[in-house]
């Protein structure tokens, strides 16, 4: 087992006290190590405090848990108060909640109601307590969740003047069936949005549209609009995605003026020691996540670690068992198994509020989770933070850390870093993660494969007429004409002007998942003939294919069948042993061009393209070795994607230029679209998964050899276009992807691609780098 330290760092204790002493030890021991890149210290800030601009109401100020309000606070409070709509975008653990708490339990004393939107039935649930807790007679505070029987639910309608639900039950629950809520509807007066940032790509945009559904219908029943109040972790522009999200202006508040105990950062990069020639130590992220954890946990530090999967907070949470375990045989103050839990989803609900509470209450001294604690369930003080790979977005990452050091406690938190193109590209400028400004999350509402459903939908609510455009300004002459085009809505004369009425088969609000563009689902059977779970039409060839291995709740299961005509997989038990990568060809065409931009002596370009891909079969490999085991196979009828993109042109002058051959030029091409994709996150909140790539020595439209960068979502997530307006960005932090990384000829810090279709054949690092920095040539660098 590899050790951290030679000598074993003494528990300093934590508790009560400040863990100032402990941190400052903890970070002495990583500075002597080769892994340790990099230490920042975000000093202590005193707290800015205010007064509202008019008095709360008695019974209000009576049970609020509240001593003294930070400006900030105050700021979202007033401006809510007056009726006006506000965004908060300050960090982890600056009071958000109670800016909307109170104007909520103030429209329920006036006879009014508040409806509540989090994206998790455990951050609702987290909410409920909290509120419940000091609400005042009069404000019946319930959840309303897939969780509620028929009988609760009814009383949640009748009784409740707060409600708090998520999007999937605003959309199917309440919008569906908005007869039954109509009281409820006419006396709406705020509506929360929580952990706006997790509101982007396609699943931001079906918000999008679920909240314009609910404006609708409060304006048709009240006359009057509602109020708007959006919390989220630090973004960029937050404003603008609150008003794409509601269609209405919003203010926003973002200066944080809550007090905050120094906070320290180190990055810790395993490859250091690898390219030292350290010996017995491992590239593994979670042996190296789980091995700094322990060090953490042993000094006394109550620490929560964030992994990237469900597999591996059970791995990692194992491992700091273990080296706890031994740390204590050897006799050091030992620290017990039982203090040490998993996080994630496919737990049961109580079984995860047994963790939340446990950790709150400081019974547990370290907790591995997957990001579902980033968001902000109450968690207590927490003294330690472990980041297991960079989680994608600067937004995230101050996220993830700040989840560690409630009110005037000092802090610190760890990054560990992985081996993929952000993790490497934030070690060589380690600098960049707390001075870059936080990435804008993107939505796209005028998707048609998002727009056109939801306005089936509104349609089946209350017949659309001229007077929803205030609603939908830009696309509902456009959507209504497809929709009846398409026999989907009906166009009727009536006494105000033409209104169009639903005329589709059955209801259209459950045929429609808020988490996908594509229209359809293929359903995932066991054995038995019980649901596993559900992928989305657009992805079934890649991911439940027939060989494929399924991984679910950490689980591997194989795919024994894939009937097309159900949409069913039919699955077995796996034990484990191998993993499959689907191989596929791509093909795209480029259909039209909306913008083009000249970057040094290159052409970019943004458009609508299509995409088809052919599964053609897969790669069997063992888990522990990575070996190949077997290659398969299959023919199943290709898949086409509509969607929008990005796309480099390389011309005969610049491939000379950078002295590309024709033999290099393929391998370039796909190498510089993999470092593109994979350094993509930088400048939008999005994965690699959001996105895909094709590149190609020639392509008909452009005449010329080409990188497509696409959404990967049909109809466009926003992606694309963000890509487009900072590709200078882009390109520059692309080239110091592959001319920064150490190794030979690519490897996944720099140009290889865990979903690529091809198994990552050809890639030519050594030419892409040629290939865009010819192109950048003369190019300032932003």
């Amino acid at each position: 087992m590899p050790e951290l330290f030679t000598t074993p760092l003494p528990p300093t204790g934590g508790g009560a006290d400040d863990p100032a002493a402990a941190i400052d030890a903890v970070v002495a021991h990583l500075a002597a190590d080769v892994r340790f890149i990099h230490r920042h210290r975000d000093p202590a800030r005193t707290a800015g405090h205010a007064e509202p601009a008019r008095p709360l109401r008695p019974e209000v100020a009576a049970r609020l848990p509240v001593d003294r309000w930070w400006s900030h606070q105050v700021a979202a409070l007033d401006l809510l108060r007056a009726g006006e709509s506000v965004v908060i975008s300050t960090a982890t653990s600056s009071g958000k909640s109670v800016c909307y708490q109170v104007p909520a339990v103030e429209a329920a004393l006036e006879g009014g109601t508040a409806l509540m939107l989090f994206p998790t039935k455990a951050l609702a649930h987290d909410q409920l307590s909290s509120l419940a807790a000091w609400a005042p007679d009069g404000v019946t505070v319930a959840a309303y969740d897939g969780d509620c029987s028929p009988e609760e639910r009814s009383w949640v309608r009748t009784n409740a003047n707060v409600v708090l639900t998520n999007p999937e039950m605003l959309h199917l629950g309440i919008l569906a069936n908005h007869r039954r809520w109509d009281d409820f509807l006419r006396r709406l007066r705020l509506i929360v949005v929580d952990e706006l940032h997790v509101l982007r790509g396609v699943f931001g945009s079906h918000v999008a549209h679920v909240l314009r559904r609910l404006r609708r219908l409060v304006l048709a029943v009240s006359g009057r609009e509602p109020t708007f109040a959006f919390t989220s972790a630090t973004i960029g522009r937050p404003a603008e995605l609150a008003e794409a999200l509601c269609g209405v202006p919003v203010h926003s508040v973002d200066a944080d003026c809550a007090a905050r105990g120094e906070r320290t950062t180190v990055l810790w990069n395993p490859h250091e020691a690898l390219a030292a020639g350290g010996s017995g130590l491992t590239a593994s992220l979670n042996v190296e996540t789980a091995t700094v954890a322990a060090e953490l946990v042993g000094a006394g530090l109550r620490t929560l670690v964030f992994c990237r999967s469900r597999r591996s907070t059970e791995l990692v949470a194992n491992e700091v068992r273990a080296r706890l375990a031994a740390t204590s045989a050897a006799g050091h103050a030992p620290v017990g198994p039982d203090t040490v839990r998993s996080y994630r989803a496919g737990y049961l609900a109580d079984e995860r509020r047994d963790i939340e509470l446990a950790l709150a209450h400081g019974t547990l001294r370290c907790v591995v989770a997957t990001n579902a604690l980033e968001l902000g369930i109450d968690i207590g003080g927490l003294d330690a933070v472990v980041l297991s790979g960079f989680p994608g977005t600067t937004a995230s990452f101050r996220q993830q850390a700040g989840r560690a050091g409630r009110g005037a406690r000092s802090s610190l938190a760890v990054l560990v870093a992985g081996d993929d193109q952000l993790d490497q590209w934030m070690m060589r400028h380690p600098r960049e993660a707390f001075r870059r400004p936080a990435e804008p999350a993107v939505i796209n509402p005028s998707n048609h494969h998002v727009l056109l459903p939801h306005l089936g939908c509104a349609a089946d609510e209350l017949p659309l007429s001229r007077r929803d455009e205030a609603i939908w300004p830009d696309d509902l002459d456009d959507g209504v004409r497809d929709l009846v085009l398409q026999d989907r809505l009906t166009l009727r004369d009536a006494t105000g002007g033409p209104i169009a009425c639903w005329s589709g088969r059955g209801a259209p609000a459950p045929t429609i998942g808020l988490r996908s563009a594509s229209r359809g689902e293929y359903a995932i059977r066991r054995p038995d003939g019980s649901l596993l779970g559900t992928v989305d039409a657009a992805r079934a060839f890649d991911t439940v294919h027939p060989g494929a291995v399924y991984l679910h709740q950490g689980a591997a299961w194989q795919v024994t069948e894939l009937d097309r005509a159900t949409h069913t997989a039919h699955v077995e038990p796996s034990d484990g042993a191998i993993y499959t990568q689907a191989r596929s060809t791509t093909e795209i065409q480029l259909l039209d061009v909306t913008g083009t931009a000249v970057v040094g002596s290159m052409a970019a370009h943004l458009g609508r393209v299509e995409v088809t891909t052919r599964v053609t079969g897969y790669v069997a490999k063992s888990t522990d070795r990575h070996k190949v085991i077997r290659r398969v196979e299959l023919a199943l009828p290709p898949s086409t994607l509509d969607t929008t993109a990005v796309w480099w042109v390389f011309g005969p002058e610049l491939l000379e230029r950078a002295g590309v051959g024709l033999d290099e030029l393929a391998g370039a091409l796909h190498a510089a679209e993999h470092a593109g994709i994979g350094i993509l996150p930088l400048f939008a909140i999005c994965d690699r998964w959001d996105v895909g790539g094709v590149s190609t020595p020639w392509l008909a439209e452009t005449g010329a050899p080409t990188v497509v960068i696409h959404d990967a979502h049909p109809g466009g997530a926003g992606v694309a276009p963000m890509a487009f307006h900072s590709v200078r960005a882009h390109l520059h932090a692309t080239l110091e992807v592959l001319e920064g990384c150490a190794c030979d000829s690519g490897c996944p810090s720099c140009v290889q691609s865990p979903k690529c279709g091809n198994g990552n054949e050809p890639l030519d690092k050594a030419a892409a780098a040629r290939l865009v920095a010819a192109a950048l040539s003369g190019d300032p660098h932003p």
